[in-house]
């Protein structure tokens, strides 16, 4: 998949979950959604993308959560 519409996704996510008053809450949320129902190859390209570029056009809530919740967004394969 295209790593720009994996970051598009992943701001549109982003907004979502910005409406939260829990900014904790909502990272967390972030995490979860793309975990939940994002393949392992889209979560691989994503943190790759991540780690290879300084610009990586996510959002800054969507890049802190994605630090934040690594471990749970790595696929084990």
């Amino acid at each position: 998949m295209d790593v720009e519409q994996l970051v598009r996704m992943a701001n549109q996510i982003g907004i979502f979950f910005e409406a939260m008053p829990d900014r904790a809450e909502a990272l967390e949320g972030i995490a979860k959604h793309i975990k939940n129902f994002w393949e392992p190859r889209m979560r691989r390209e994503l943190l790759a993308h991540l780690d290879n570029n300084q610009n990586t056009n996510l959002s800054p809530m969507v890049t802190e959560s994605i630090k934040t919740y690594r471990l749970l967004l790595t696929p084990l394969h």
